[in-house]
């Protein structure tokens, strides 16, 4: 179902897009009469179809499922027993989940016609890109990646994330020479496991060649941030490196050292002198634009609980476009962004048929509930309502409930474009509210740009907990903050983080203001101030765990008492609402 095409054809690839947004509804009638004649036979199909593969029976007799459903299955694989279970084809790795969306690692299957299915996809994403952007063929991309080390499972299957799948894999290994998407960072700096020498490496590769970068990014707007603060950290010593034309001896790994080694191949002062004077200011507002001249844009995904990286983004880019290409998961590849220089705020994604068969379950937005009644095939959408995302893939998925809530923005021909929202179950709780990722994040917003900005404040990062070691109990918020232009962190204003205090809890949705004034089931919200560098411990917590460094998000609520405990060490400030959000009883509209 992956058609082959010369990736340096833009022609062809664009025409490729539009013929599958086309006959999307044919494509996804191919999709699952493919998935179900080819896996009819496995253990799990064979126990609710009894050897029909039609679509009809498919939809009356297997069911709509979540992880917890299909994890015996997966784990049996695991353990050693055949693949036969769930898929026809060989399984040969399971893709393990960032573990900070929602929960616990999760394990997908995948096959190795999978990786066509990916390499497929990235090169439909190079001829949108060249859409809109002119001469990306003459320069290189500055894109920090990383991987983690696999886990073994007792079946010598690898359990790994994603990306470390394909970054390993002889698909990008080995991939044919494509002038629209040439790197600064040679392959041995993404592979090396040491994500600190990897990131110095890449970063030190990324600014010798600081006059060929066309474009920057990484996969998440916080891994780049990221970056940042790491160039923040080492730029005085990678400039020693760039005057002497040598690499610091703490640079261990044999395979980096040798790459790193053949672009760092002469002394420069006069670029370790720009970079230092550019470094040195008291500012870093542009930075990007100021070491990387000719980039045209920033790739990172802003959207979902991304977002809240905007303003800081925007800051440290002078400007430059922030370009969130493509929406994909542990359990597939999804869609691509067809208007890429659109605003965050603006980007919808087309699903792409060919990738998976693909269904939704109607959401009602304030109350998360879905019925199986309302479940729809991927061209029954409809504009403006909301929807769970559920897919059946060639990897032995079916029906299954990816946990995404998009709401669908319109069409591109046939194929339906969605808005990422948030992430199903993703909420604070303490009575019967439920406040999920974007209402937080619109409630931060509000008090961010309301009375932090205006007084030069930067909130670089944030999340929450419902503190229930009390009755009632309350939100907490963590935030870390920074000045513009300045590390350093004045005494904060008690009445001003009160202020936020109140602005967050005004913006929350009814019921939890409901909760507040009448119920007096909820106390007063939180915010606690944390020392700058707390996520930075937050996240290696979090990879210790068995995140992966190139795909971890900030978990936007926190469950875990040893993460909590790693905030709660670095509080500098405790601040509380004083006063009780606005409420009034609902009344219907005539």
């Amino acid at each position: 179902m992956s058609p082959t095409y010369d990736p340096n054809d833009n022609e062809a690839g664009m025409k490729l897009l539009e013929d599958l947004t086309t006959y999307a509804y044919q494509v996804q009638q191919q999709v699952l009469a493919e998935i179900l004649t080819r896996n009819i036979h496995t253990e799990y199909l064979r126990s609710f179809l009894n050897g029909h593969s039609d679509k009809k029976t498919f939809k009356e007799k297997v069911p709509v499922v979540d992880y917890e459903d299909v994890k015996p299955y997966i784990e049996r694989i695991a353990n050693g027993e055949p693949s036969e279970i769930i898929s026809a084809q060989p399984i040969t790795e399971l893709l393990t989940s960032s573990g900070t969306s929602g929960g616990q690692p999760k394990m997908m299957p995948s096959t190795a016609e999978d990786l066509d299915r990916k390499t497929f996809f990235y090169n439909l994403l190079v001829p949108v890109m060249n859409k809109y952007v002119e001469g990306l063929d003459q320069g290189k991309g500055m894109y920090l990646l990383f991987i983690k080390p696999e886990i073994l499972t007792p079946s010598g299957l690898m359990a790994r994330p994603v990306l470390t799948s394909y970054y390993k894999s002889n698909y990008f290994i080995n991939r044919p020479f494509n002038r629209f998407n040439v790197y600064t960072s040679p392959d041995e700096t993404i592979l090396c496991p040491d994500s600190k020498q990897s990131m110095y490496c890449q970063l030190l590769c990324g600014l010798v060649q600081r006059d060929e970068v066309l474009r920057a990014g990484a996969v998440f707007a916080s891994a780049f941030l990221r970056a940042i603060k790491f160039l923040e950290d080492y730029w005085i010593e990678l400039c020693s490196n760039i005057r002497a034309g040598h690499i610091s001896d703490w640079i261990t790994d044999p395979s980096c050292r040798k790459a790193v080694s053949l672009i760092l191949c002469k002394p420069c002062s006069d670029l370790a002198d720009l970079i230092e004077y550019e470094c040195g200011s008291k500012s870093w507002e542009g930075i990007i634009k100021k070491l990387w001249p000719k980039t045209k844009y920033i790739e990172v995904i802003v959207t979902g609980s991304m977002a809240q990286y905007i303003p800081t983004l925007e800051f440290y880019s002078g400007g430059l476009p922030l370009v969130s290409t493509m929406y994909a998961s542990s359990e597939c590849y999804l869609g691509i962004n067809l208007k890429p220089l659109s605003k965050p705020s603006d980007v919808s994604y087309t699903l792409l048929p060919n990738m998976a068969y693909f269904e939704f379950l109607l959401v009602e937005k304030n109350l998360e509930e879905e019925s199986e009644k309302k479940i729809v095939d991927l061209v029954d959408v409809k504009p403006g309502h909301y929807y769970e995302l559920v897919v059946t893939t060639f990897t032995g998925l079916y029906r299954y409930r990816v946990g995404d809530i998009l709401m669908v923005t319109g069409f591109h021909n046939n194929a339906p474009q969605f808005r990422f929202v948030h992430r199903r179950n993703v909420v604070l709780s303490i009575d019967t509210d439920k406040t999920n990722e974007e209402d937080l994040l619109n409630a931060v917003t509000q008090a961010k740009c309301r009375l932090l900005e205006p007084l030069g404040f930067l909130l670089t990062e944030y999340t929450s907990y419902a503190d229930t070691s009390s009755i009632p109990g309350h939100y907490v918020l963590y935030w870390e903050l920074k000045m513009k232009g300045n590390n350093d962190l004045p005494e904060l204003d008690h009445s001003v983080m009160e202020r936020c205090c109140s602005i967050v809890e005004d913006s929350l949705d009814s019921v939890y203001r409901r909760c507040r004034k009448k119920d007096n089931s909820i106390g007063p919200l939180e915010i606690r101030v944390v020392k700058q560098g707390t996520f930075d411990a937050l996240m290696d917590f979090c990879v210790f765990q068995g995140s992966s460094v190139n795909q971890y998000k900030t978990p936007r609520c926190i469950k875990s008492d040893e993460a909590i405990e790693i905030l709660n060490a670095r509080v500098m400030g405790r601040f509380f609402s004083k006063t009780v959000p606005f409420w009034e009883p609902f009344r219907m509209l005539a």
